[in-house]
């Protein structure tokens, strides 16, 4: 993903530690895709800017032009120039996604707490003030948005969006009632242990739950809007694209430090059947003399024996570049959230 720096509202710096004692001393930063929606740029400026009169915390707005086709980046830069004290723009060179678009807008935020949201304004910002509180009253790491009374009448929108929530629920274990809603508010420090790819803004709770208990992860009632301007982005073809990616995703949130287990289990299951098999064969030509050469139940025997075999060795393969990765990137399998005590006596005088 390539960002413009033709821009100056794009020169990053390091965002500053936030003192967790000070709840006034958290910053906001708002983050919007946007993929052809000229329609919609200067409402919802206008609209956040409105909504964010109530916030106690400094805050900026964000909005990434994911290639847009439709003068909507002209706009975006447009409200740069208008307020740029508040508002930021990245210009993505063409369409990424909204993945990828959400993940470069998260790149450049400077608050310590980061709010994405849907560029169509059927999100109301409205809610972001109120969600950030119960963050930080509550001490979360997620909030996710739960829309009540959903726009989307089309019953093709709507029942790919209920079954996705489940058996993503199912699979995962992070079972919450809207997976799909763009409104959500983390912490920026959690959010950026995590990196975005292909269709994966929708799993964004379960990856963090690979970073953080899923206890500080929670759910929030939002309002959801009609849309006004533009055209939806989203179809009955996207709902292949959620299956491939939930395999993916319960596969790195499962296995991603032991692969050579994924691998393995299958790999037994299949040597094990095979060698059945191949046995109850042997059995029968020794005991009983019977032809097995040309029995399609030996071809197959011998197949699933030697795919188990084939997992197996992609197994102790995977667990060996997964070592090398984690050893070579100085990486851990795991996070801390604190560490207390001295360990030593003062008086002992260290070791």
């Amino acid at each position: 993903m390539t960002i413009m720096r033709d821009l100056q509202p794009l020169q990053t710096v390091p965002a500053p530690r936030q003192s967790p004692a000070c709840p006034h001393a958290e910053r906001l930063s708002l983050v919007v895709p946007m993929f052809d929606e000229a329609g919609n740029v200067q409402q919802l400026v206008t609209r956040v800017q409105a909504a964010m009169l109530e916030s106690p915390w400094p805050w900026q707005l964000i909005l990434v032009d994911d290639g847009s086709g439709d003068g909507t980046g002209d706009l975006i830069r447009d409200a740069v120039a208008g307020c740029p004290d508040r508002v930021r723009a990245v210009i993505l060179r063409r369409n990424f996604g909204q993945t990828a678009a959400m993940q470069a807008g998260i790149d450049v935020a400077e608050g310590s707490i980061i709010v994405t949201m849907d560029g169509d304004q059927q999100n109301d910002p409205q809610d972001i003030v109120r969600m950030v509180r119960r963050l930080m009253d509550e001490d979360l790491d997620l909030l996710v948005g739960w829309r009540q009374a959903r726009q989307d009448n089309l019953w093709f929108r709507k029942l790919p969006s209920w079954c996705a929530n489940r058996l993503i629920g199912a699979v995962t274990g992070v079972r919450l009632h809207d997976y799909g809603c763009s409104l959500k508010v983390f912490r920026a420090d959690v959010v950026r242990q995590v990196r975005l790819y292909g269709e994966m803004h929708r799993f964004i709770p379960t990856w963090l739950a690979t970073v953080t208990a899923p206890a500080r992860i929670r759910e929030e009632p939002v309002s959801h809007l009609p849309r006004v301007h533009g055209k939806s982005k989203y179809g009955l073809a996207r709902t292949f694209k959620v299956l491939l990616d939930l395999l993916s995703m319960y596969f790195f949130a499962r296995y991603r430090a032991m692969p050579g287990h994924f691998f393995g289990r299958i790999g037994l299951v299949c040597g094990f059947a095979g060698a059945l098999v191949l046995a109850w064969l042997a059995w029968r030509k020794l005991m009983f003399s019977e032809p097995i050469a040309n029995r399609p139940l030996l071809m197959l025997g011998v197949l699933v024996a030697v795919i188990g075999v084939q997992f197996i060795c992609t197994g102790i393969v995977t667990e060996m570049l997964a070592r090398t990765y984690y050893e070579s990137s100085g990486r851990r399998t795991y996070l801390v959230g604190q560490v207390l005590g001295n360990g030593f006596d003062a008086g002992e005088g260290g070791l």
